[in-house]
């Protein structure tokens, strides 16, 4: 009898919650619920340029504190001057952090710690790419990949996650990527970091369910090509179709899915269709339709920032 109560109760759970995604789905970010977070401390990792800085300057914006790593010193303190200009009175700390060195990133929390405070928001957002064929790239790069992509995640979790968890208060934003949920020739370890950075934030919010912590919230972000710089030479076959994604849109979705405790935010939303096409099909069908939208070609002339 408990087991059909249980399913019973479970039904209708399932079908309370399906409605509520579909409302949060295609109901206007003005008529959502948005979390206060006036206050709050926000460490965002690759602050220097890009979607971090443009993240940084709107999480000031919102009243929270802000901590700003990045490898560039220079692009950082640019980060922490434009702040202060755009927010007059805005809190912001900058630290010169090498995201692929583990020990710098315990000795930045630490710091952190003692001058700032508990952090309430931790924004995992540097990357880097090497945009070469598998065979072609060097174990050096390939390391270093992982280490900015997946591990500096990881261990920047490992550091401020415990203070989350005793107040039951937090949220953990990973950017990752499309191609953290599609391969894509010519990124294969970049893909992999990817492909990393989504499995540890699903993870973690397993973990959390299991622990009861509704108080510390996740969210994935896994976009396309963003018009940063990063991706120079990056094509799209049917560009109308899957246009470049610009840094500002990028992040107000951002802000809008922390706001939101939105879980999973792909972008554009053709992405969730493709998931679903993924999910479904044969491997045979996907391959086939890679290969007719040029989903096997994108990066055959790419450049990126290092040659700009």
């Amino acid at each position: 009898m408990n087991l059909v109560l249980e399913s019973i109760a479970l039904f209708w759970r399932v079908t309370w919650l399906w409605l509520a995604a579909v409302y949060r789905a295609v109901a206007p970010i003005s008529l959502q619920s948005r979390k206060d977070v006036t206050g709050w401390l926000a460490v965002i990792t690759g602050s220097g340029s890009g979607v971090g800085r443009l993240l940084a300057v709107r999480l000031a914006h919102l009243g929270c504190r802000v901590v700003l790593w990045d490898v560039n010193q220079a692009g950082n303190e640019a980060t922490a001057d434009l702040i202060r200009e755009a927010v007059p009175g805005a809190h912001v700390w900058t630290y010169t952090v090498d995201l692929a060195k583990r020990e710098q990133i315990y000795h930045a929390a630490k710091q952190v710690k003692v001058e700032v405070g508990d952090v309430d928001i931790l924004v995992n957002n540097a990357g880097i790419i090497t945009g070469t064929q598998f065979l072609d790239s060097g174990d050096q790069l390939n390391v270093k990949t992982m280490e900015v992509n997946a591990l500096s995640h990881l261990w920047a979790v490992k550091c401020f996650l415990p203070a989350m968890l005793r107040r039951n208060r937090g949220h953990l934003v990973t950017v990752a990527s499309s191609a953290g949920l599609f391969g894509v020739p010519g990124m294969v370890d970049y893909s992999v970091s990817k492909f990393s950075a989504v499995g540890l934030i699903e993870c973690l919010r397993l973990e959390l369910l299991k622990q009861g912590k509704s108080g510390v919230k996740t969210t994935v972000v896994c976009p396309g090509y963003i018009d940063t710089g990063m991706f120079q030479g990056f094509k799209y076959r049917f560009p109308l179709l899957m246009r470049e994604l610009k840094p500002t849109y990028v992040a107000d979705k951002i802000i809008e899915a922390v706001q939101t405790d939105q879980h999973m935010l792909c972008l554009p939303r053709l992405f969730y269709i493709l998931v679903m096409i993924k999910g479904i099909m044969p491997v045979t069908v996907c391959d086939a339709l890679a290969e007719f939208t040029g989903a096997l070609n994108t990066m055959d002339e790419f450049v990126g920032r290092k040659k700009d």
